[in-house]
């Protein structure tokens, strides 16, 4: 049998979605954390990218190092170990691997909303932003995740994007995600979800705090106590 370890950064959240899907599938893993102020000798020796996730994989004196998130899910996918996180007809699969895209799409979106030191480098993240979960607020269902009743790849994917707003949240005025029901049931739904919840450490919402004073973002410094606008 094999062993995994998933080489991980706390805040990455391309590292959650390998982990949420390794807990959705039943899969064992061993979790080894990376200081990106100071990146080990031999973490550089070993990623190509030079970023995480990674995934090990140990079988007998054969390891393997996996790089790239969505690689690796089709990879846990393709093993066959735990129920399957794609939907059983090739056209959903493709539909949902589009939207797993999507999500990361979303998530380059909420960087550059994390980076922003100024008034207009803000407004701008949070219009892109809006287009995006119009998009996806159309895009659901009933519920209460992507593919209805059954837990699926994309459920990993966005579950990560979902959980910057528990932090970006306490310092506006109204939540960019308060007008989009359908995203914001999901987004409830899926923070209910162990394996969800079981993604990051405990003190993740300080670190993304410590992580956003230190860039100087505008969404902290511009809030000191009045909020700030989610409205685009």
């Amino acid at each position: 049998m094999s062993k995994f370890t998933l080489i991980s950064f706390k805040l990455c959240p391309y590292v959650q979605r390998v982990a949420i899907s390794l807990r959705e599938k039943g899969i064992p893993f061993e979790l080894v954390y990376v200081d990106f102020s100071d990146k080990p000798d031999w973490f550089k020796a070993i990623s190509p990218l030079g970023k995480v996730p990674l995934l090990r994989v140990d079988e007998g004196s054969d390891t393997a190092v996996l790089f790239e998130s969505s690689v690796i899910l089709e990879y846990l996918e393709d093993i066959g170990e735990g129920r399957p996180m794609h939907p059983a007809d090739p056209v959903e699969t493709a539909l949902q691997r589009g939207w797993m895209e999507f999500g990361s799409s979303l998530l380059a979106d909420i960087w550059s909303l994390e980076i922003a030191t100024g008034a207009a480098a803000y407004e701008s993240a949070v219009v892109s932003l809006n287009r995006k979960l119009d998009r996806l607020e159309n895009a659901l269902g009933a519920g209460p995740f992507f593919n209805g009743t059954e837990f699926t790849f994309v459920d990993a994917v966005f579950a990560p994007a979902f959980r910057y707003f528990d932090v970006f949240d306490a310092f506006m005025e109204r939540s960019i995600l308060a007008r989009f029901a359908r995203v914001t049931a999901w987004r409830q739904a899926l923070a209910q979800r162990p394996s969800v919840a079981e993604a990051v450490v405990p003190e993740y919402a300080d670190l993304l705090h410590d992580f956003l004073r230190g860039k100087g973002a505008w969404l902290i410094h511009a809030a000191n106590g009045r909020g700030v606008s989610a409205h685009a």
